[in-house]
């Protein structure tokens, strides 16, 4: 068994939604916390964790729940950052590695940090042919949505290698399909990317999206 590598105090942006690796992310960012955040991420050219809120808002508001969010999520790195306006960031990122919380702290600014060991990466696993369809699908699907918006990053690199990887195409679909957080958040940490496949394409077939 790998020894898996553990980051000391990673900063944790939790938000209503759960970052595959390989997805992108588009924020708007402008509570201080997460202003500082970033800007000494984006200099150190260090990620931060992005983990699923299963309790509270992504936004803090007075009275509001206290922040509850799940023990697994996804590193983020960001690619492009903007400061359109003062006290406003926004953030283009991608998902890189899946991480585990050991230990975590809220600091008198409310920002959370972690103590994580990294989730090994899915081994690539050739799509069987009884799940190619779910392939199939999904490159038109990623074509069609790159007509109608043609300014976001291609999701679909050039010779669509990724088109043959279980654990790309489950993740891809896992971002676009309409499911619970709770299922999102469950699949994400599958270990078996085989495995996260076929229940993406149960849902697929059950929805009638590929048959």
């Amino acid at each position: 068994m790998s020894q898996h590598l553990t980051l000391s105090s990673l900063p944790l942006f939790p938000l209503g939604s759960v970052l595959y690796p390989g997805g992108l992310l588009a924020l708007r960012v402008f509570e201080v916390r997460y202003l500082d955040m970033v800007r000494k991420c984006q200099r150190a050219g260090a990620p931060f964790g992005v983990v699923a809120l299963t309790q509270g808002q992504e936004v803090r508001q007075a009275g509001a729940a206290q922040e509850q969010f799940c023990d697994v999520g996804t590193l983020a790195a960001i690619e492009a950052l903007d400061n359109p306006q003062p006290g406003l960031i926004t953030l283009r990122c991608r998902g890189t590695q899946r991480f585990r919380i050991l230990r975590r702290a809220q600091l008198t600014n409310g920002l959370w940090t972690a103590d994580v060991e990294q989730i090994d990466d899915d081994q690539v696993v050739p799509i069987p042919d009884d799940l190619k369809v779910t392939a199939t699908a999904l490159s038109q699907v990623l074509h069609t949505l790159r007509q109608r918006e043609p300014d976001i990053p291609a999701l679909l690199p050039e010779g669509g290698d990724q088109l043959n990887d279980c654990a790309w195409v489950a993740n891809r679909w896992c971002e676009l399909l309409p499911v619970p957080l709770g299922l999102k958040q469950r699949l994400m940490e599958l270990e078996n990317p085989l495995v996260r496949l076929e229940l993406v394409g149960d849902v697929l077939e059950r929805t009638g999206i590929a048959q």
